[in-house]
């Protein structure tokens, strides 16, 4: 019995494919493609959980990330942060939108509750692909990949069965997927990508990748792309006060502003004092920030030491000098 032929693979000549409509390059502009796959990578107590409920509200609200990113592509996000409890990650969120002027009820922003997803298992798989079709996100944060599996890290074959699963999920629903994973001790900063805990795998299957690391008292964000240039490293800050912590950008004139990064402590009170005597009137904390460009951490450990010693009186939610209370409105 003679065996057919097999078929030849369909081919096309280049010039003769049908042009679709092009699409927005970018989820967000220089930041993360479009549909893109990839990973958040940094230390613990890097801020790579705040970073992402950022890049998650600007999809979703249509606003510029870190102050001046554009969304190219803005939609619905669906997001499961295994560390956090619900509470906490709402609170977050609403003092993001606080800084931003938006209101939270008003966002197409959805939290996963599962209390445990496995990545590595079929039925926990097939869950989260019909959670995706339910809610048709644009971007969906998986944060942190440690907490979506009990596959060897290190096992190249394990990691890319789990990681092609999700490339899958990409692909059928159009949808931008982040991936909150740890940086490996005494990883390179010279090659961020390179850094990452486990298989190298990760690095290869990322079409974006965001790498936090902290330098003294800021975080350098570094950003690569399967298919673009490297921007520049961007300097963040953790910003706010109690009620609108947020993320920003530490501007060029900030870095080398006298009372920015590491001072003396004396150096920084008599800037908080010159302040509020040129004020002639008590100012809320967010001003003095916005004034002096410090950390609120270093603000609150200032006005802590200057209300201790006498030299400011706390007035509600605002701070004088004792001899400018009586100019408060």
């Amino acid at each position: 019995m003679t065996r057919a032929k097999p078929d030849a693979l369909p081919v096309v000549r280049a010039a003769d494919i049908e042009q679709h409509e092009v699409r927005p390059r970018w989820l967000v502009q220089a930041l993360w493609a479009r549909a893109g796959v990839g990973i958040l990578g940094g230390a613990p107590k890097c801020c790579k959980s705040w970073l992402a409920l950022e890049l998650a509200l600007s999809v979703t609200s249509n606003t510029s990330c870190l102050g001046e990113l554009a969304v190219g592509d803005p939609g619905p996000a669906l997001l499961y942060m295994a560390e956090d409890d619900a509470p906490v990650v709402k609170s977050r969120l609403a003092g993001i939108c606080r800084h931003r002027g938006l209101l939270l009820a008003q966002q197409d922003l959805h939290l996963i509750t599962a209390p445990v997803l496995r990545l590595d298992r079929e039925q926990d798989q097939a869950r989260l692909r019909q959670t995706v079709a339910r809610h048709a996100p644009r971007l969906l944060v998986l944060d942190p990949f440690v907490r979506l599996h009990r596959i060897d890290e290190n096992d190249a074959g394990q990691v890319s069965a789990l990681l092609g699963y999700l490339r899958e999920l990409q692909r059928a629903y159009d949808v931008a997927i982040v991936v909150v994973h740890h940086a490996r001790k005494n990883g390179s900063a010279a090659q961020p990508g390179q850094s990452l805990r486990g298989s190298g795998d990760f690095f290869a299957w990322a079409d974006s990748l965001l790498y936090v690391r902290r330098q003294r008292e800021k975080l350098l964000l570094t950003v690569e792309h399967r298919a673009a240039p490297a921007p520049d490293p961007v300097a963040l800050t953790l910003a706010g006060d109690d009620d609108d912590v947020h993320l920003e950008r530490v501007t060029e004139d900030a870095q080398h502003d006298p009372t920015h990064g590491e001072r003396d402590p004396r150096s920084l009170d008599r800037a908080i004092l010159d302040a509020l005597t040129v004020a002639r009137q008590a100012l809320p904390r967010a001003e003095l920030r916005a004034r002096l460009r410090i950390r609120n951490e270093r603000l609150g450990e200032a006005l802590t030491r200057l209300c201790a010693s006498g030299a400011v009186q706390r007035l509600g939610d605002r701070w004088a000098v004792p001899d400018s209370h009586s100019h408060h409105p």
